[in-house]
């Protein structure tokens, strides 16, 4: 049943060369000089699968006897407790014994969802289920939950009570609503969110044959909501995308300049060419963009995105390329600004095999994105760095803040 949001709960190694192209709305790409790892990194403990079982520090659940596959993780420090989700199913774990009283919410797909997942030529139970993608802590009292629901995605809140102590695990099956553009519907299909401010970011498909991929913006405060995605019908925004992360980064001590990263891989073709090959991408959107007017209404005004290459040079002086981006983790520093981000990257092509971790800086991530643009002069062209006068306001600028430095200065003016 869908509900109104006013009802929604409210709070109390080798060296790697690394080379960058940045690509924006007005059709154009940014270039940045191959960045050197300047030495091989040695990971400091080397442990296989079967030593870690032996040595007795990795912990069973036990509950998941029920061949039960699990999705999505949610670690919740504070009340010292794990949540997982997995299909039909949500858990709830001690974080001192995993096995030891834990608590478990049965939500399966609709009856008639399943049967109409069928009916399309679904897999009954690999794919007309209700499997769990997204766990995201709303505020300190809920979780936002997301399941594919049969091909058919929806989303609700869990309670987890007020106190820490207060064992309390409750899906309000009365506040529930649609999962699209918010939870993909493909149980397979790779997918990101992250939920800050109480605004969800997501990273998905937003129809039944998985064809229309999108970033988007959704939820929020009640007063303040602007729903916000990437336009359906320009593919040079995203094209075929598989998201693999977004995270909340800021770029300055002044959180309105905070922005949304997202990496993905992607479908691309270059000039006249029919064949298309796979590319990883890093992306951005400002937290403070509320969509544009006239053909932007609803959509993001400060989109930009740039290209991830991992690569290691040849002694014949052919690099090898690792295109696809497979998984991607961000190391805290002492300086939230500039985490370190590890991707983890496998190779395109049928006859080698490979695959390689990558390392970028933040730094050098932001100094893409403000660097120069590339464009192309149509679609039968390549893109080639543009000479050109860059617009005002400079694509990818958040717009609002513009607006408000302007009024600001404005206002300084002696009457």
């Amino acid at each position: 049943m869908n509900a109104n949001k006013d009802d929604r709960p409210k709070s109390r190694s080798h060296d790697f060369y690394i080379f960058h192209a940045l690509v924006v709305l007005s059709m154009t790409v940014l270039f940045l000089p191959v960045i050197e790892t300047s030495k091989q990194n040695i990971p400091r403990v080397k442990l296989t699968y079967k030593d870690l079982i032996l040595s007795n520090s990795c912990i069973p659940f036990l509950g998941s006897s029920e061949g039960l596959d699990f999705q999505t993780i949610l670690l919740d420090e504070e009340r010292g407790r794990l949540l997982l989700g997995a299909k039909d199913h949500i858990f709830l774990l001690s974080l001192v014994d995993l096995n030891k009283n834990f608590k478990k919410i049965y939500w399966p797909a609709a009856k008639e969802r399943v049967e109409l997942c069928k009916l399309a030529g679904k897999d009954a139970s690999t794919e007309c289920a209700n499997f769990i993608r997204v766990l995201q802590p709303y505020n300190k009292t809920h979780v936002y939950v997301c399941g594919t629901g049969a091909f058919h995605p929806v989303c609700g809140y869990i309670d987890l009570g007020v106190y820490k102590e207060e064992v309390m695990f409750k899906l309000d099956t009365h506040i529930l609503e649609s999962g699209r553009l918010k939870c993909p519907f493909d149980p397979q299909q790779p997918f990101a969110s992250v939920m800050t401010d109480e605004y969800l970011y997501s990273g998905t498909a937003s129809d039944f044959l998985g064809k229309d991929t999108a970033f988007t913006r959704s939820l929020g405060p009640t007063h303040d909501h602007h729903y916000i995605r990437t336009d359906i019908s320009e593919h040079y925004w995203l094209n075929g995308a598989k998201f693999i992360g977004t995270f909340p980064i800021p770029d300055t001590y002044n959180p309105d300049d905070d922005k949304i990263y997202f990496f993905f891989r992607e479908s691309s073709q270059e000039g006249s060419t029919s064949d298309k090959t796979i590319l990883s991408r890093v992306g951005r959107v400002c937290k403070n963009d509320v969509g544009g007017q006239r053909s932007l209404i609803n959509k993001w005004t400060t989109f930009l995105k740039a290209r991830l290459i991992c690569s290691i040079p040849g002694s014949d002086g052919a690099d090898t390329h690792f295109d696809e981006l497979q998984d991607i983790y961000l190391l805290p520093t002492r300086d939230e600004r500039n985490p370190v981000v590890y991707g983890v990257f496998t190779t395109t092509s049928s006859i080698f095999k490979g695959s390689a971790v990558c390392v970028y800086s933040m730094a050098d991530i932001r100094a893409v994105f403000n660097g120069p643009y590339a464009h192309k002069e149509s679609a039968d062209h390549r893109w080639v760095q543009y000479d050109g006068r860059i617009p005002y306001p400079r694509p990818g600028t958040d717009t609002c803040m513009l607006l408000f430095s302007e009024l600001v200065k404005w206002g300084d003016r002696p009457g």
